[in-house]
C-alpha cells in the first residue's frame, strides 16, 4: 500500500503546477461554475468554526471558508507543491500540513465543528480509513461534507456518439468491478478509485454517522449561461454530495 500510495502521490506532484495555475486564476469549471456553490450551501454558517480540509489541493476552498468567517481552517494534503502554494495565500485562520488524510493520528479527538472532503476521497486507495479518522477527530455533533465523483460516473462510463458525433447517452458497464481507474488530466495520467454507491454509504454508516442529506448536484440555467461546458451535468450527474453527522 505505501509503495502504491507513492506513485499516487507522484502524479499530483506532476500535476501540481497546472492544478496551482488554474486555481489561481479561479479554478476548475466544474467547480466554480457548480460544486462551489452546492459545497458551501452543505456547509451552512461556519462562522468562529474549527474546519478540517482533507485533501486542501493549494487551499483554494480553505480559503474560501475563511472568507465566510470560519474560525480556523486546516488543510492537510500529502503534495508537497501543493502545500507550498497554500502557505503561499495562507492568512492568520488557516494553517496547512503536508500529511495523509489516511492516517490524522496527530491530531486530537474531537478537536473538529466540521470536516470538508472535495473529491479528495475518490483519490484514497484506502478512503475508509479516512472516514474512521475524521468520526475520530469531529465533535459530537459535528458534521461531515464529502463530495466524490458519481459512482455512476468513476465506473468509467464514456459518452455513446452519434454518426455526427453528438452525445446520445453515456455508457455506463463494470459498475460492481471496484478498484483503480486511470485518465488523463492536462496531459497528466491520474489514477482515482471506482467504489459503489453502496460501499461509500456502509462505511459511513459502519463508521457511526447519520446520513442527513445526500445530493446530486446540477447546473442551473444562469449556470449554462455563464459555463456552456457544463450543459452535460444536467443530463447526466457526475459528482455526489454526502452530508454526514456524527
Amino acid at each position: 500500500m505505501a509503495k502504491d500510495y507513492e506513485h499516487l502521490r507522484r502524479e499530483w506532484v506532476e500535476m501540481a503546477p497546472y492544478w496551482i495555475e488554474e486555481a489561481r486564476a479561479g479554478g476548475d469549471l466544474s467547480r466554480k461554475g457548480l460544486l462551489d456553490a452546492y459545497m458551501l450551501a452543505a456547509c451552512g454558517d461556519v462562522q468562529g468554526l474549527r474546519i478540517l480540509d482533507c485533501g486542501c489541493g493549494e487551499g483554494r476552498f480553505c480559503r474560501m471558508l475563511v472568507e465566510r468567517g470560519a474560525g480556523y481552517v486546516l488543510g492537510v494534503d500529502n503534495c508537497p507543491p501543493m502545500i507550498e502554494a497554500a502557505r503561499e495565500l495562507q492568512s492568520g485562520r488557516d494553517e496547512y500540513l503536508l500529511a495523509d488524510a489516511q492516517d490524522l493520528s496527530f491530531l486530537a479527538e474531537a478537536s473538529f465543528d466540521l470536516v470538508v472532503s472535495y473529491l479528495n476521497q475518490c483519490d484514497l486507495p484506502d478512503f475508509d480509513a479516512n472516514v474512521r479518522e475524521v468520526f475520530r477527530v469531529l465533535k459530537a455533533g459535528g458534521r461531515f461534507v464529502v463530495a466524490n465523483i458519481h459512482p455512476m460516473r468513476s465506473a468509467g462510463g464514456s459518452w455513446l456518439r452519434g454518426p455526427d458525433g453528438a452525445k446520445q447517452h453515456v455508457m455506463l458497464d463494470n459498475y460492481f468491478a471496484e478498484g483503480e481507474r486511470h485518465f488523463s488530466m492536462k496531459g497528466v495520467q491520474i489514477t482515482n478509485f471506482h467504489r459503489t454507491l453502496s460501499t461509500y454509504l456502509r462505511s459511513f454508516l459502519r463508521a457511526g454517522f447519520t446520513l442527513e442529506d445526500l445530493i446530486e448536484p446540477t447546473v442551473t440555467p444562469e449556470a449554462v449561461a455563464a459555463y456552456p461546458s457544463l450543459a452535460d451535468e444536467r443530463r447526466v450527474p457526475n459528482f455526489i454530495i454526502f452530508l454526514l453527522k456524527k
